[in-house]
């Protein structure tokens, strides 16, 4: 039975990703309700959504780090 991961708190989310961190449809649905709940201003795209996820990350990190100077 899969737990329904909308009603856990953060912390069982937590605990949810610890428990099933070598199932990667767990962990990967679980990652996205717990991402889902940050604020939207700090919000990042996730990189598997993205379509050249290397690529754009790196973008995002030096875009990000020209931001910083």
């Amino acid at each position: 039975m899969t737990p329904n991961l909308s009603l856990m708190t953060n912390t069982e989310l937590k605990q949810y990703l610890s428990q099933h961190r070598n199932d990667q449809e767990a962990f990967r649905a679980a990652l996205e309700v717990l991402m889902s709940r940050r604020n939207p201003t700090n919000r990042q795209p996730y990189p598997f959504d993205l379509a050249n996820p290397e690529s754009e990350v790196e973008a995002l990190l030096k875009e990000k780090l020209h931001q910083d100077k």
